[in-house]
């Protein structure tokens, strides 16, 4: 029972300090009792809360107010202060008297009061109900009745009101009724709650969801669970107070611990700026003050909304549950919302009232609750039972179940200060239980089967509101008030008097005689119902919430299961295969717990001793466990590990054992304090079970047990002892607490002692426990660890993870002997012991251990600490001396001839970098990296060998290898190993040849040994000159510097020939080279300061007259010279002349005027030019000794020369360096300025302008008249840009006449005017400029398909006899002469420094240094096109393709760019290449790269960086970006060329590799200089290996066809135009393929490893007769394993020649043998083939590409068109089905009717299946197929029916059957019988018939 009201009091208005403000202060007039009660005290500050707006005096008379304000009391106790307000006029002494100076006051400032007569101001006056219970409607009935008592004067006195009021007592719970009457003829009936656990609402929550809204309410609960500051306003006090206790009621079972003032008054406004979290009211009157409060969630009721600031963060429900209860609500709240959308709705359904509705929102909170809290009780640790219960809660069980580790919301709800005081309230096993314990234990499986079933859900909702109503009011029906109330408006009539004061002594005597005769009567004992809390089902294992990969399937669970007990039974190969499996699985929750529960079965009584093998499969195993545990270990793996890791050991010597835990530290959650808080409490809570449950065998204990005994009836005891195991902690907690009161005091004393001795010696276990998890193993590590542990996190008990065991090893702390502690360490085992202290004061302190015991514990601590210090240093000292675990044996690689080891392998483990096939990405396989190998280095490459680490690919060897000359980047880099946790040391090599080496040096590699790996690699790198390379050294240990002996031996003549040649060049270049090592280019005069001519003509004299033979003819030369001369004829390019009809030597020497060329000797002393050949072709009518003038004008001297000319148009291709200021550029500058006196410049100039014109003569069009000529018109400043032209560059055709004359008036200057149309003259260029045109845009209509420009317009309709493709820097602002019959072509070129940049670019995106996992498969695509690779060979494609066209139509071309040795020799090489079928062939492109890249001086050694020199320069791979336009051209027209893909693949490795000595130096004349040019004439014959890679390709060739192409089926003089465009394009697949199983596959020797066993001679067991093998993408070769068609047959006849004992023939002879036969066999058939052994159509299939040039309809126009099957009329279809046919396959001759291959074909009788007829078909025979096809008839492209040759077992005479045609001789039926069936056919006549089976038998005998 309960007081109703403990006090009374009438409060008052008092005057403020500053009278006559009209403020004032609350008054208490009376307080009745007078006296405190005992076991309440009066609240203190009630009178602020009567007016929280302040008190003032009012100039009218309001009605009464009425509203409870809520005191919190020093112990959390609320008390509700009923406050009823009414006003009263003021007495005259209370009105404000004004003095003299408040007179002043007033004058200055009126006061409002001031203003008013004091007659008419009234005050405040409230009274005051204080009470614990809160009976809101109890309060207003019977405050108001005192109110109406006094107002309307009834004859009741109010000290009798009150007195009864005070004593009225009435039960706080239990549902009882209780009718109560204060003495003034009233009636009012008090319903108590049911259970007063469940909060009262009434209809509050109701009201703030109207209020509010949904989404707001749902905020502010998320916000008052996680602790935020909350702030209702209203202008409704009342209002303020429901809202309040609206929320608190959601929050149930949760109770709001923090400052909750539902009505704060305005002088206490400054509580709001407090830290702490709270739930306050404020009248809006007072909303300014809010303002500036910055993490203050503002509710406002009256307008409805909820602000949240910026800085504050709500976390939401987590999900289903957020949407679940957000659907309930509105189901709730708008009932009609689900019937809304119906087209016949039901009729309205009655709403709930509003008391109803208010109970349904809060079940639905309450559902909430139950389903975030299921389960809960399992997460319960009961750590003590007597005196009282002691009980923790798990709470990284309690998420790790829900899968909510990271979910914020439930994560700062577990933590709150709310859910504390829920576990100690309700995880009490034994107390009265209510209706959330049942919803929580009960009915969580209904609410999961519910979830999606609206209805249910509301049905479930509506009958836990019932529960709820009939809580708050057990009996409905009789709630019967009768109480007076004041009249109407009563308040306004004037009152008689003013309230009066009442007697004290009167009041004070009723309540003593109550309070004596409650003291007489007997204690009214409320017995609480008290039951043992259910506990419900344990939460399922919700299956995690983030999906991860690794579901935990059985079989999973199986492999776990398999190889434990393969590493106890001892099978350690098969616990090893299965091992990577396991590690894998073990990334699963269930895999991790399923490892426990095996291991837990290997221990017996706590020990399980292991061999080594078996150790370190546990050990590692456990570890792979651990890693993916957090520091909370929410699963439990870390607490289920704990036990085993001090379970498994094994001895290391006599007396020494090692533990597992000594090498499982390394992990975060032994240094978390909550861990092994859990884990302590969780032992306890296990040994207090076991301590009620043993049975008792002690005499003086027994009480307990007998307790038990009858309660479990008569069950045999076996039962008894299961039902035993089953009962739970929390159950037999629930049942001692049940029996304590029954226990006498000494058993309780006992039962306590018991309790405490577990605990503490729990915590005894425990220090050891820390002890061995903390304390490292190896004092050296310790260091490392320290820092990554941070000690100090550790010291400011911070939870922040701590990656590795506690900071350091305390092996030396107390070294007694040497005398003193080292401090460092021993500050290690002070923060173990530290750590350990801190968690036994904190568990012990929380379990109750008497202080005694946690002394004693402080004083074992460091002595735990010490021992076991001592046990580790003796394991460290002998794990030391462990045998090291058998690593794999190293493979040794397998080496070239003359190829030496270096440095022997280093171990290391060859990692996956951004190439997925190597890691098993998409394209299946297995993951062959990591590999554990060794990396060696040899004198030519960098080699690794190893195994997969992963042991289930198998014993793979991995091979990865790359030349050293390719290396461009060497960077160190730190790994994780895989195996171990440390950084490793690493080196990331990448190369040339697109081969990427990710290494970590193991462990037993020092850093030295790495750092002179990297010494020697660089080294070999960079030797200090050419003759360092492997190519010199191949095969002889010499230093370099020193010469080779044995080419000195071989050919002295020639090594003489080429000292005289050297010496000779050096005299006639002058003094000032001879000293130079290293090339230059010669400059013949300091070029800024102009020499006169005079010297100039001396020079050259003086240099006639040293060397006389110069000019002389051959007779007359020297016989040293002769033999130079006899080389120089047989180098390639003299060879090509020849070929070309350029002339040869002897015919040139003689002067043989009848050819427009000639070969000049000039330079055969390398005399004018370096960089060039000794001899070259020029005009016919240039003398020798004009030459050396006209290089002048040229880059190092590079003069125009011809290299080749066209068979067809005798047009011809020239080549030079780019032109110097005073060249072609200064004459055409020059504007008829006369100069004072003729320059030097000016006589080079004209010697060039003769040259030039000699050129053009020597053609056979130059007799063209130069008058009414238009040229090629300029490139525009976009030349090779992708965009479109600006506008100002824009031009229109000349076809348009208007145009034409316009161009004449603005541009007189002719043929240039386009050059400098960017600045005045823009809009009215000249033609369409050549630039747009070969930026793949047209300007005169939209392009066709592959960047073939759409109409004929950009060449113009007369040519030029030459054009000069030059520089466009260069030619800025040049003017050319219109009568000049030449005219320049100024493009934009690439610099070599781009084409580094794009080349490091295309590095990294085709063989990336980093995993893919950490890139998007898109980003190699993106930096494919950032390097712009594509781009370049765009542009030279481009560029080649326009020259290509100018010299076809018979314009001769010059191209003069940069120095003439790199991007000229592209374009020239390219240009040729598709010109002349000749350098298509295997000899021509030798030919080819021999004369335009060797001869002609590509600086091999300066853009390869082959020496220390060009280390800077860095690698430029021009002759690469080459090889790559060829293989473009090559895989569009692939039977165009002689050698295949892989030709162009070995070259562009080779080119790099210095194996040969074919690329190596700047020019032959660095050659000859070296001995290396004719030695290789000399020196053959000899066995050692190749030094020319020609020579090698030529001996590989017969061997094998490797670099031939089987489909190779010339077109005579075929000019090849590729389609440039980048979509056109392909990415090479030498960029992008590897194999790790040999390597790369261009040294051909090491690739051809030892031959594949057939099945049969294999060991392991497979089926014999099978052939197959299993080819993986990355690490077989395919070609080698699946060759083709063609070169299997090769084999194969090879093959079986060698079992015959015949003399096998070559390849090639074969080959041409088989195509001279197929041949012959075509014109048998008379029908016309291409000599090609595919029989494909070859109209059908593209040949020729891009655009051609054809004589228009208007003048002699160039047009540009598709070349397709149809002529340039054809339609845009057309078009397209050729660029489809263009990428068609090699087989595509198979895919349509006409370009089948069809051996022979005609019409013959079929006779159906059974009973059908016979009917005329159209056959076909298909030899290449082995098929006989049938269609309906000859142009039908369906096939109707196949008969397989293979199925046919014989070709008969047949008889006509029923249905044959009639008039058919008899003769002409024949049968074919096969496996399946037998056809009838018949042919027209005797004669077909006979052909045709001859033919059948034919193909019969060939299968």
């Amino acid at each position: 029972m309960a007081r109703l009201a403990d006090y009374f009091v009438l409060v008052a208005f008092g005057p403020g300090p500053r009278a006559g403000s009209g403020e004032g202060h609350g008054q208490i007039l009376q307080r009745f009792p007078e006296k405190d009660w005992e076991d309440n005290p009066f609240p203190q500050g009630i009178e602020l809360f009567c007016q929280p707006s302040g008190w003032q005096l009012c100039p009218e008379r309001n009605p009464p107010t009425f509203f409870i304000a809520v005191l919190t009391d020093i112990n959390s106790e609320r008390h509700y202060c009923a406050c009823l307000t009414f006003w009263e006029p003021v007495e005259p002494s209370q009105a404000p008297a004004c003095t003299g100076e408040e007179e002043e006051e007033a004058g200055e400032r009126p006061s409002p009061s001031a203003l008013v007569p004091p007659s008419q101001l009234f005050a405040p006056k409230t009274l005051v109900l204080v009470s614990r219970l809160d009976h809101a409607e109890v309060f207003r009935n019977s405050l108001g009745l005192i109110y109406t008592i006094h107002v309307e004067g009834l004859s009741v006195a109010l000290e009798n009101v009150i007195g009864n009021l005070l004593t009225c007592t009435i039960p706080i719970a239990g549902g009882s009724q209780r009718t109560i009457s204060l003495g003034a003829g009233d009636r009012q009936v008090i319903q108590t709650p049911l259970t007063d656990s469940l909060p009262v609402s009434c209809c509050s929550v109701a009201l703030l969801f109207r209020q509010l809204g949904i989404t707001n309410v749902l905020a502010l609960f998320c916000a008052a669970l996680t602790e935020h500051k909350i702030l209702f306003l209203s202008r409704s006090y009342q209002r303020l107070t429901d809202a309040c206790r609206g929320l608190l009621a959601l929050l149930f079972p949760l109770r709001y611990s923090f400052t909750y003032v539902p009505i704060l008054p305005a002088q206490l406004l400054e509580v709001l700026s407090t830290p702490t979290p709270f739930i306050i009211g404020v009248n809006s009157l007072f909303q300014a003050e809010t303002q500036e409060l910055l993490d203050v969630i503002i509710a406002d009721l009256d307008g409805g909304t909820v602000t949240v600031p910026e800085c504050v963060h709500i976390p939401p429900l987590p999900e289903p549950l957020h949407s679940q209860t957000h659907s309930a609500l509105c189901m709730v709240l708008d009932p009609e919302l689900e019937l809304a959308d119906l087209a016949f709705p039901p009729p309205t359904t009655s709403s709930s009232s509003l008391k109803m509705q208010d109970k349904e929102l809060r079940a639905v909170f309450l559902r909430l609750f139950a389903q975030l809290f299921q389960g809960y009780r399992w997460c319960l640790h009961i750590v003590r039972i007597h005196p009282e219960p002691v009980i923790r809660f798990h709470k990284a069980a309690f998420l790790g179940q829900r899968g909510l580790v990271e979910d914020d919301f439930l994560l700062k709800v577990l933590e709150g200060m709310a859910f504390a005081g829920f576990v100690s309230e309700r995880g009490v096993p034994y107390r009265p239980t209510d209706l959330f314990d049942e919803l929580v234990a009960n009915e969580v499986k209904r609410m999961r089967a519910d979830e999606n079933q609206p209805h249910r859900v509301l049905r479930h909702v509506r009958e836990l509101a019932e529960q709820l109503y009939k809580n708050e009011n057990p009996y409905p029906a009789v709630a019967m008030h009768k109480v007076q109330r004041p009249g109407e408006g009563s308040h306004l009539r004037r009152a008689p008097r003013p309230f009066p004061r009442l007697d004290e002594s009167t009041v004070q005597w009723i309540i003593d005689q109550a309070t004596a005769k409650l003291q007489g009567a007997p204690p009214a004992v409320r017995v609480e119902k008290k039951a043992t809390v259910p506990s419900g089902p344990p939460m399922a294992a919700i299956v995690e919430r983030n999906g991860v990969v690794h579901a935990n399937s059985a079989r999973r669970l199986e492999v776990v299961r398999n190889c434990i007990s393969y590493v106890f039974e001892g099978k350690m190969l098969e616990a090893k295969k299965l091992l990577p499996a396991v590690l894998r699985a073990l990334k699963g929750r269930a895999a991790r717990r399923c490892l426990t529960r095996e291991l837990h079965l290997h221990v017996q009584q706590n020990r399980a001793v292991l061999d080594h093998q078996q150790f370190d499969f546990v050990v590692r195993m456990m570890n792979c466990c651990l890693q993916d545990c957090t520091a909370m270990d929410e699963h439990g793996i870390a607490a289920a590990l704990l036990p085993l890791v001090t379970a498994f050991c094994r001895k290391l010597s006599p007396g020494v054992t090692q533990f597992a835990y000594s090498c499982v530290q390394e992990h975060v959650v032994w240094s978390t304090p909550q861990f092994w808080e859990a884990m302590f409490y969780g032992d306890v809570q296990t040994h207090i079970r076991a301590l009620y449950l043993e049975p008792a065998s002690e005499e003086d204990g027994p009480t307990a047990k007998g307790e038990v005994g009858p309660a479990e009836g008569g069950t045999p005891g076996e039962e008894a002892e299961e039902e035993e195991e089953e009962r739970s902690a929390l159950d037999v907690a629930s049942e001692q607490r049940r029996l304590w009161p029954t226990l006498g005091r000494d058993t309780q004393q006992e039962l306590v002692q018991k309790e405490e001795s577990t605990v503490f010696s729990q915590a005894i276990h425990y220090a050891n426990r820390m002890s061995y998890l903390l304390l490292p193993l190896d004092s050296s590590k310790s260091r490392l660890l320290r820092e990554r542990a941070g000690l100090g996190d550790l010291e400011s008990m911070s939870n922040s993870a701590v990656t590795n065991s506690m900071a350091g090893s305390v092996a030396e702390s107390y070294d007694t002997e040497s005398g003193f502690e080292d401090a460092e360490t021993s500050d290690v085992a002070g923060a173990v012991v530290r750590f350990i202290n801190r968690f036994v004061d904190k568990v012990c302190t929380e379990s109750g251990v008497t202080s005694e015991h946690l002394k004693g514990l402080h004083v074992m601590v460091p002595d735990i600490v010490q021992m076991h210090i001592e046990t580790l240093e003796a394991v460290h000292r002998e794990s030391k001396r462990l045998p090291p675990i058998q690593k794999p044996k190293l493979l040794r690689p397998s080496l070239l001839p003359g190829e030496e080891c270096v440095l022997d392998g280093l171990r290391v483990y060859l990692l996956p970098d951004g190439r997925e096939e190597g890691s098993g990405g998409s394209v299946g396989g297995p993951a062959l990296l990591p590999a554990e190998g060794a990396v060696f280095l040899t004198t030519y490459r960098v080699i690794f060998t190893g195994m997969p680490t992963d042991p289930l690919v198998g014993e793979q060897v991995v091979v990865r290898s790359f030349p050293v000359a390719s290396l461009t980047k060497e960077k160190r880099i730190s790994v994780q190993a895989h195996m171990d946790q440390f950084l490793q040391d690493g080196l990331q090599l990448r190369s040339c040849t697109f081969q990427l080496l990710k290494m970590a040096f193991d462990e037993e590699v020092g850093s030295e040994s790495a750092e002179v790996f990297r010494k020697h690699l660089h080294k070999l790198r960079y030797p200090p000159d050419v003759k360092g390379t492997f190519a010199f050294t191949a095969g002889s240990i010499h230093t370099a510097g020193r010469q080779p002996r044995t080419a000195k031996e071989k050919s002295p003549s020639l090594r003489t020939l080429s000292r005289n040649l050297v010496k000779n060049a050096k005299k006639t270049i002058g003094r000032q080279y001879v000293t130079r090592k290293k090339y230059n280019p010669p400059s013949w005069e300091q070029r800024g300061q102009p020499v006169p001519p005079e010297d100039q003509e001396d020079e050259i004299s003086v240099s006639e007259e040293l060397e006389p033979s110069t000019l002389t003819p051959a007779l007359a030369l020297k016989p040293s010279d002769r033999l130079t001369m006899n080389s120089l004829v047989e180098r390639a390019c003299c060879r090509d002349y020849q070929r070309l009809g350029l002339g040869t030597l002897s015919s040139s020497l003689s002067r043989a005027k009848s050819e427009p060329f000639r070969v000049t000797p000039v330079n055969r002393m390398y005399a004018i030019c370096r960089s060039y050949p000794g001899l070259l072709i020029v005009p016919q009518s240039i003398q020798d000794n004009t030459l050396q003038r006209i290089s002048r004008c040229y880059r190092q001297n590079r003069f125009p020369v011809v290299c080749w000319r066209s068979g067809r148009s005798k047009a011809v291709l020239l080549r030079s360096g780019g032109l110097h200021g005073k060249g072609v550029v200064g004459l055409f500058k020059a504007q008829n300025a006369p100069s004072p006196g003729q320059s030097q410049a000016d006589s080079s100039s004209l010697e060039q302008e003769k040259y030039l014109q000699a050129v053009v003569s020597a053609m056979p069009r130059h007799a063209d008249a130069a008058s009414g000529r238009n040229t090629l018109s300029g490139f525009s400043s976009v030349h090779m840009a992708s965009h479109a032209p600006s506008p100002r560059a824009r031009v229109t055709t000349l076809s348009n006449p208007t145009t034409a004359s316009v161009t004449r008036r603005t541009a007189p200057r002719g043929k240039w005017g386009s050059i400098r149309a960017g600045g005045r003259s823009g809009a009215s260029n000249l033609g369409v400029d050549v630039g747009s045109r070969l930026a793949g845009k047209d300007l005169l209509g939209p392009p066709q398909p592959n960047g073939a420009p759409s109409e004929p317009g950009f060449l113009r309709p007369q040519r030029a006899a030459l054009y000069i493709i030059g520089d466009k820097a260069q030619l800025k602002g040049v003017r050319p002469d219109p009568l000049q019959q030449w005219e320049l072509v100024p493009i934009e070129v690439f610099e070599v420094r781009q084409v580094k940049a794009s080349f490091k670019k295309l590095l990294k995106a085709c063989v990336p240094g980093c995993p893919a996992g950490e890139q998007s498969p898109t980003s190699y695509l993106r930096l494919l096109e950032e390097s712009e690779w594509l781009s370049q060979i765009h542009k030279l494609l481009q560029v080649s393709v326009l020259v290509v066209e100018l010299l076809d139509s018979g314009s001769s071309v010059l191209v003069s760019l940069e120095d003439g040795w790199d991007i000229t020799t592209q374009v020239v090489s390219l240009v040729q290449l598709l010109s002349d079928p000749y350098y298509r062939t295997l000899e021509g492109f030798r030919l080819l790269v021999e004369k335009e890249w060797l001869s002609f001086g590509h600086r091999f050694t300066h853009r390869g960086a082959h020496t220390l020199a060009g280390q800077s320069s860095g690698f430029a791979p021009i002759f690469l970006q080459f090889l790559d336009c060829v293989h473009q051209v090559h895989s569009q027209f692939p039977m165009e060329f002689e050698f295949s893909q892989f030709y162009l693949k070995f070259l562009s490795y080779h080119h790099v590799s210095h194996r040969f000595r074919t690329f190596l130096l700047d020019s032959d004349y660095e050659r000859i200089e070296l001995g290396l040019l004719y030695e290789e004439k000399g020196e053959r014959k000899s066995q050692q290996a190749c030094k020319s890679v020609w020579e090698y390709v030529d001996r590989l060739s017969k061997k094998t066809p490797v670099f031939y192409n089987y489909m190779y089926a010339p077109e005579d003089s075929e000019v090849l135009r590729p389609y440039s465009n980048v979509s056109n394009l392909k990415v090479w697949d030498f960029y992008t393929r590897e194999t790790l199983a040999e390597g790369p596959p261009y040294d051909w020797e090491l690739a051809q490893g030892p031959p594949e066993p057939l099945e049969e001679e294999r060991p392991d067991g497979g089926a014999p007769q099978s052939r197959r093998r299993v080819i993986w993408p990355c690490y077989d070769s395919r070609l080698r394993a699946q060759p083709d068609a063609i070169s299997r047959l090769l084999e194969e006849l090879q093959r079986l020649e060698t079992e015959l004992g015949r003399p096998s023939e070559r390849w090639k002879e074969t080959w041409e043998r088989v195509k001279a036969a197929q041949r012959s066999e075509a014109r048998q058939d008379g029908r016309s083939t291409p000599s090609s052994l595919l029989m494909s159509s070859v109209s059908h299939h593209r040949r020729s590409l891009g655009v051609y040039l054809q004589e228009g309809p208007v003048g002699s126009t160039l047009s540009l068109s598709l070349d397709s099957d149809q002529s340039s009329s054809s339609t845009p279809s057309s078009g397209r089905q050729a660029a489809r046919r263009s990428t068609s396959t090699l087989y595509s001759q198979f895919q349509t009717a006409e370009s089948e291959n069809r051996s022979y074909e005609g019409t013959l009788y079929k006779k159906g299946a059974f009973m059908k007829p016979w009917k005329a078909r159209w056959f076909v025979l298909d030899k290449t197929k082995h098929q006989l096809r049938y269609y309906d008839h000859r142009v039908d492209t369906e096939c109707k029916g196949i008969i397989d040759l293979a199925e046919v077992e014989s070709v008969t005479a047949g008889t006509p059957t029923m249905g044959a045609p009639k008039t058919v001789d008899e003769k002409a039926f024949f049968d074919v019988k096969t496996t399946r069936r037998v056809y009838n056919f018949c042919a027209q006549d005797v004669h077909l018939a006979q052909q045709w089976v001859d033919r059948l038998q034919s193909c019969l005998s060939d299968a």
